[in-house]
């Protein structure tokens, strides 16, 4: 078997063949001959089922066998002539994207979805494409970034691009953002890593479908180091505050080093990329201080206590719980879980699974092979899903589903806890959510959760807490329950959106002051009242059930560029969303909200904040928030002189 940089040729490329997405393969075969027998013959269409299906969609083996010699035989002859064929007219391009989406694809996405697909020759996914801001007016438009995690370090990307001076400021030793700062076992994305990275920086290294925390860092290292990104970044340094001043359009921006040093910094703007999920959330329980154990957060972890042997109690099972736990119950003596709400499993078969070498020599080396497939599962995870969340009027059994469709799927969700729990009632009925799919976050499940707590020295436990003692826990049976050590996997405060800085805007208005804890902003960026304040994965923003978070920082880092030459054409350097304007997109993105499960499903979910508003969650479809990312605009804004 050849190496990583070897060609693929010979026996080994049949071989290879073997272990690919056959529907891609389909697609290939027209970028390699020209031809599209295949994605015209109905023998290769493939159909998808709902939970676990066949990833080729059902295509018989021996039509498989005839597409993979098929494809073998022109790739030979590629590499013998190094040429490929013209592409694909747009006729020819619509039928292969029609082929992937099983479906036909409205012509408003075509143009949203060829972004995707750079046939051409010239990747036009690097957020700002096309848009030319004059040299003079970037180079007098200095930005601070807050925070060097994914949407910070993309800012800085752009900016450079667009010669736009810029400095990053951080709070940790090193980049990454989250996936510096979770290092707890097991974690790991819950996005396919080929549309968890940048549409325009490609990884065919990814050692699994859905790679660990340590995979994910060294991605953002190397493209940090790739674009030069370091010499910007001030490590060990916090933003406390940030202050806009009418009279000249600039920002003072307040940091403080590690060593207790403060500095101001100038600039135009002010990017805040510290996200919706990095202030750890701890439970309101009586006693949490008192434990005499090592007691951490997830997002926290503490790699000097050893758990090997030891008592834990982990309360908490959501997205974080549900990834360490069965880690860490193969080396604890005794594992208490406290689930304080279920959340559906989202069956993932391949969640745990390493990507064959076979797989990462057909991404690295089989022309176009890895953007069709990073395009399928970029459909596979597009805007399908949110059929399941719509509300059918006549629908009957509201209280279970939404309609229909939502109903069959949650039975069929239903039927897989159960089939996990191998017979054990108790368990199947505590693990399966009372409350329509998608009111709370979902949980990536292979199988390992109900088999983790099926084991005998793991318990879960369904009980509300009473109080924390120095000893353990007291469950509202009045039991105490010793530990060696306690771990909050409990989340974060999502609602506290730039916490705990201080922001003040136009005539010294506070940010939270105004907020007073229910975030908005227009198109998730822009703030009324705070000129050149640009938020990255801000209000109503977050992803439920479509795409990764990348798209929407991607497309959030267009629109910043789109607002700088509205600024630059208009001859000023601050713009300030009109009021009304905002208000009037939020009370459109509140209505749309309204008809979604996280809005109304009776769960305990932190897609709603304090005040029973969603504010942050995006409602619509994701060619909406594309859209919107690239409206020039000039009447929405103040401009300010």
């Amino acid at each position: 078997m050849p190496d990583g940089s070897a060609p693929l040729d010979g026996a080994y490329l049949r071989e290879a063949l073997t272990h690919a997405h056959h529907p891609t393969l389909a697609i290939i075969y027209v970028h390699l001959t020209g031809d599209t027998r295949f994605i015209d013959d109905p023998a290769y269409q493939p159909e998808y089922e709902l939970i676990n299906g066949d990833p080729d969609g059902g295509i018989a083996e021996d039509a498989k066998k005839v597409l993979r010699d098929a494809v073998a035989d022109a790739m030979e002859k590629y590499a013998e002539t190094g040429k490929l064929p013209s592409p694909p007219d747009r006729a020819t391009l619509q039928k292969m994207m029609d082929y992937v989406a099983t479906d036909h694809i409205p012509d408003e996405y075509f143009d949203f979805l060829s972004l995707e697909l750079p046939l051409d020759g010239e990747d036009k996914r690097m957020p700002g494409h096309g848009i030319d801001i004059p040299s003079d007016w970037a180079a007098d438009h200095k930005m601070i970034i807050i925070g060097a995690g994914m949407s910070g370090l993309l800012a800085g990307i752009v900016f450079q691009s667009k010669g736009i001076p810029f400095e990053i400021i951080e709070k940790n030793p090193e980049l990454g953002g989250t996936w510096y700062e979770n290092t707890y076992p097991g974690c790991r994305v819950d996005s396919p890593n080929h549309i968890y990275s940048y549409s325009f920086e490609a990884d065919h290294e990814w050692p699994n479908h859905f790679s660990t925390q340590g995979h994910l860092l060294r991605y953002f290292q190397k493209i940090a180091d790739k674009y030069g990104l370091r010499k910007h970044i001030r490590f060990n340094t916090e933003v406390t505050g940030a202050e806009y001043h009418d009279d000249n359009q600039t920002w003072t921006v307040t940091i403080k080093s590690k060593d207790g040093k403060t500095e101001s910094l100038t600039s135009r703007g002010v990017v805040s990329a510290v996200g919706q999920l990095n202030q750890p959330a701890y439970p309101e329980i009586k006693g949490r201080d008192t434990f005499a154990g090592p007691a951490f957060h997830s997002a926290r972890w503490d790699h000097s206590v050893d758990l090997k042997g030891k008592k834990v109690g982990v309360i908490g099972t959501g997205a974080s719980g549900i990834q360490l736990v069965p880690e860490i119950a193969k080396e604890v003596g005794e594992l208490r879980v406290f689930q304080r709400t279920p959340g559906w499993l989202a069956p993932t078969e391949n969640y745990h699974d390493a990507l064959t070498s076979e797989k990462l020599h057909l991404l690295r080396q089989i022309p176009f092979y890895q953007m069709w497939y990073r395009f399928f599962l970029f459909l596979s995870m597009g805007d399908a899903p949110l059929l399941y969340l719509q509300i059918d009027p006549a629908w009957k059994d509201f209280d279970y589903a939404p309609n229909a469709e939502a109903a069959d799927f949650r039975k069929q969700i239903e039927d897989y806890i159960t089939e996990q729990a191998k017979g054990d009632k108790a368990l199947a009925e505590a693990v399966t959510p009372d409350f329509q799919i998608s009111g709370k976050r979902s949980l990536r499940d292979n199988g390992i959760w109900l088999e983790t707590l099926r084991k005998d020295h793991v318990t879960l436990d369904t009980g509300n807490i009473r109080e924390i003692t120095p000893k353990g826990i007291i469950t509202e049976d009045g039991e105490e329950h010793e530990f060696d050590v306690l771990i909050y996997g409990t989340g974060f405060k999502a609602q506290d959106f730039l916490f705990p800085m201080t922001v003040k805007g136009r005539g010294g208005q506070d940010l939270h002051e105004m907020w007073d804890g229910d975030g908005r902003a227009y198109k998730g960026v822009t703030v009324p009242g705070f000129p050149n304040l640009y938020l990255m994965y801000g209000p109503n923003t977050n992803i439920v059930v479509n795409a990764s978070i990348i798209f929407f920082s991607e497309s959030e880092a267009h629109y910043m560029t789109v607002l700088m030459k509205m600024m630059a054409d208009a001859g000023v350097h601050a713009a300030d969303i009109r009021k009304e304007v905002h208000d009037a997109y939020n009370e459109m993105i509140d209505a749309a909200n309204a008809q979604m499960p996280w809005a109304y499903a009776k769960a305990n979910t932190w897609y709603r904040n304090s005040k029973g508003r969603v504010a942050q969650n995006w409602p619509l479809r994701l060619i909406d928030f594309w859209n919107q990312s690239r409206d020039e605009e000039p009447d929405s804004y103040e401009m300010l002189k």
